[in-house]
């Protein structure tokens, strides 16, 4: 016993790791546990000028953390109002972030530094979120603010990743050719705030900034406008801009293996618009073809019922891009059909037709494979011209412009639905886009329509063989 009192705490570890291994014939080691996982994002410590600094005339600022910090693309991420013409070079060593300027100050001017979610700390990637620093260049820090919303007219959405901006150069070129003088972000509610404004009056715009240029620069670019300028005073009404795309974004043409199968391909492909060889009672079949048909014989498509006879009281139509021949009759419910294609009845442009004849067999959908719809809406305003749109994956698969505040379908295809109300302004059907040059037109309006939470989906499903009713309030 007085030998092991004269040991030292991590010697007595040791002696009595031997002693079992010797009692029990093996030891076994278990390390330590690493502990809980760090969660806590990196804590500001000092920052040189301290934040909310006037009269500075620097030309670097440091902030000093409680751990080591890493940065997320900082000069992509981080907001500096009023907008520099040159970018400071902002960088990291350990601990420490430094903010290195390059521009010209302006006097008597607040700026305002948002990192957003730029910094985190290395070990584990905690974000310090929102973290901000202002100083003045003159004797105090301007104290207004500016509020409102933006929506993608389109959805009815808001849209985090785009960007408010404030001009004060009025003319409508400011927003190909100035930087902004007051830039923010939009939250996931699509809400944004402006601080430490000047007093002044400003051109209100919202943008989609993907290359960091801050500039409309494309009209495949979201972006947005406030009717008219803002006075920033004590008292600024928050206003609601509509974002819209005038224009989409074009596909890059790619040569998959794919296509190169398809160039390579002698016979004429037809593709049909079937699904699990059934046809949808409220479409027409379709047949779709690659390159644009040359020429097609109408005698040499002959279609048939379910006990092979003739149908007669059909229309066969070709498109107007001439890659498509659509099949309308009125279907029988349940009831079989087959279309025979001749071996030469087409040919398209590269001279393919097919090596034999070819036969469809499908089926005409039941109504009980449908669900029966009756919707009610309040408050809808019908003044406005709304349209009712099923959506999708995104996109309008159904639209039903409204003559009252009842819908009601006896057939409707089952499935998830978002739904969507276009105020239509120019009575066309389909949602419109802005145009802002010179016009000043504001974009359609959609609303989302508020779906209470079913089954963890906030979607509208239409069952099949079911009577699906609801009442929603606008």
């Amino acid at each position: 016993m007085k030998f092991i009192r004269s040991l030292s705490v991590a010697a007595l570890m040791v002696f009595l790791l031997i002693n079992l291994a010797g009692n029990s014939g093996c030891a076994n080691i278990i390390p330590p546990t690493g502990g809980p996982k760090d969660t806590i994002p990196p804590k500001l410590i000092t920052a040189s000028p301290r934040d909310s600094a006037v009269n500075f005339n620097g030309k670097s600022i440091t902030f000093n953390f409680d751990e080591y910090v890493d940065l997320d693309n900082p000069l992509q991420n981080v907001l500096i109002s009023p907008t520099p013409k040159i970018n400071p070079v902002i960088e990291r060593h350990l601990r420490t972030v430094t903010i290195r300027l390059k521009d010209t100050l302006r006097p008597h001017t607040t700026y305002f530094f948002d990192f957003g979610r730029t910094i985190r700390d290395v070990n584990e990637g905690n974000i310090l979120k929102n973290f901000s620093y202002v100083f003045s260049t003159g004797p105090y820090i301007d104290s207004l603010s500016f509020s409102g919303n933006v929506i993608v007219a389109e959805t009815g959405k808001p849209d985090s990743t785009l960007i408010v901006m404030l001009h004060s150069n009025l003319d409508d070129s400011a927003v190909i050719n100035d930087r902004p003088r007051y830039v923010t972000r939009v939250d996931t509610a699509g809400r944004f705030t402006f601080h430490f404004l000047a007093q002044g009056i400003y051109n209100v715009y919202a943008l989609k900034d993907e290359g960091g240029s801050k500039r409309y620069l494309s009209k495949s670019t979201l972006f947005a406008f406030n009717n008219k300028p803002v006075e920033i005073g004590q008292v600024s009404q928050p206003v609601t801009l509509y974002a819209y795309a005038e224009e989409t974004k074009k596909a890059a043409k790619t040569n998959s293996g794919n296509n190169k199968k398809e160039e390579k391909e002698k016979r004429l492909v037809v593709a049909d618009n079937l699904q699990s060889n059934k046809l949808d009672l409220l479409s027409n079949l379709e047949l779709q073809f690659q390159e644009k048909l040359k020429n097609y014989d109408s005698t040499k498509i002959h279609f048939k019922d379910g006990s092979f006879n003739n149908i007669a009281s059909y229309q066969l139509i070709k498109d107007t891009t001439g890659k498509k021949l659509t099949l309308a009759t009125k279907w029988l419910p349940d009831s079989p059909y087959s279309l025979i294609l001749e071996k030469d009845f087409a040919e398209d442009s590269s001279g393919r037709k097919l090596l034999k004849a070819d036969t469809i067999n499908f089926r005409a959908m039941k109504e009980s494979d449908y669900g029966e719809v009756k919707l009610r809406f309040t408050n809808l305003d019908l003044s406005r011209n709304p349209v009712l749109e099923f959506v999708q994956k995104n996109e309008v698969t159904f639209a039903y412009p409204l003559t009252s505040r009842q819908f009601s379908r006896k057939l409707f295809v089952p499935g998830d639905y978002d739904l969507r109300i276009l105020y239509d302004d120019n009575k066309n059907g389909v949602w419109d886009p802005g145009d802002f040059f010179g016009k000043h037109k504001q974009p359609e309006k959609v609303e989302e329509v508020i779906i209470p939470m079913r089954n963890k989906k906030r979607v509208f499903t239409v069952k099949a063989n079911w009577e699906n009713d609801f009442d929603f309030a606008l």
